[in-house]
């Protein structure tokens, strides 16, 4: 300890003799009651009320930006956990609404997850955390919530592969289900259009498309969009009918494989089911 007081006077002892002084000079100036120090003592204390002031001021100034900077931290983690709460909610709802769509099926279904998706005017295409290992096959149906997603193209051991309704290898034989009027559906790298159709064939505006069991790829009916418009063919005898689709292939996250292809190799082209294992 003595040590450390030696240290400090060696280095310090002018700034202390200074300080020790004009505390005595300050306490000399308190003692003195005549006229002419009076108005000395009132210009030291006032001098040093100003500097006591500046330099609390100072402190102070530099707290409070510490302590903005603190709350704005606060501010921002919070800001983090209330965004990752609103994505947990949108995420349990769309979980709910999913097995509620499982329960009120009659086909088999396999959960997945889209794990990446190629999204372009032409060839889209997305990948989901399925394969064949869980039964999954060419041919099968994609589905969420919503309506229909696309097609399985392509799978292996563990992923799959699948051609939404934006690819242009894709099409549809779909189905009018007010007028039951039944047209191919295809992807022409704007919008989804049912192409040929005679223009005194009774389709409107906002009609119901939805896939048509006589399909090769889809026989079973599911939603796919709303008409949202309908122009002129090329030729003048046909008309384009534009369709809105139901899902939004960018926001998709969660998705079923409807477990049903259409077997090709037999006359009556019977659905075969494949069941769970």
């Amino acid at each position: 300890m003595l040590r450390f007081f030696v240290h400090v006077w060696g280095n310090f002892k002018e700034y202390i003799v200074l300080v020790a002084l004009l505390i005595i000079s300050l306490l000399t100036l308190s003692l003195n009651n005549k006229p002419a120090v009076r108005s000395v003592q009132t210009l030291a204390f006032s001098s040093f009320a100003v500097f006591t002031s500046i330099v609390s001021d100072l402190v102070n100034t530099g707290s409070v930006k510490a302590e903005n900077q603190k709350l704005r931290r606060l501010n921002a983690e919070l800001m983090l956990k209330v965004n990752l709460l609103r994505e947990y909610g949108i995420e349990n709802t769309e979980l709910k609404t999913l097995l509620a769509l499982k329960d009120s099926t009659k086909y088999p279904l396999i959960a997945a997850t889209i794990v990446s998706k190629s999204i372009n005017k032409s060839q889209s295409t997305i990948t989901l955390n399925v394969g064949s290992k869980d039964g999954v096959l060419p041919g099968m149906p994609v589905i969420n919530d919503f309506g229909l997603l696309g097609i399985v193209y392509s799978t292996s051991g563990d992923f799959c592969i699948v051609q939404t309704l934006k690819n242009l290898e894709l099409k549809l034989t779909v189905t009018d289900e007010r007028s039951r009027i039944n047209g191919i559906m295809e992807w022409d790298g704007v919008n989804l259009v049912i192409i040929d159709v005679p223009r005194t064939y009774d389709i409107e505006p906002g009609d119901r498309i939805i896939t048509s069991e006589i399909s090769s790829i889809v026989p079973v009916p599911l939603p796919v969009g709303l008409v949202s418009g309908i122009s002129k063919g090329e030729t003048g005898l046909f008309n384009e009918v534009r369709v809105k689709p139901f899902v939004d292939f960018i926001g998709a996250e969660h998705v079923f494989v409807i477990k049903l292809v259409k077997n090709l190799q037999k006359d009556n082209l019977e659905l075969n089911f494949y069941k769970r294992k």
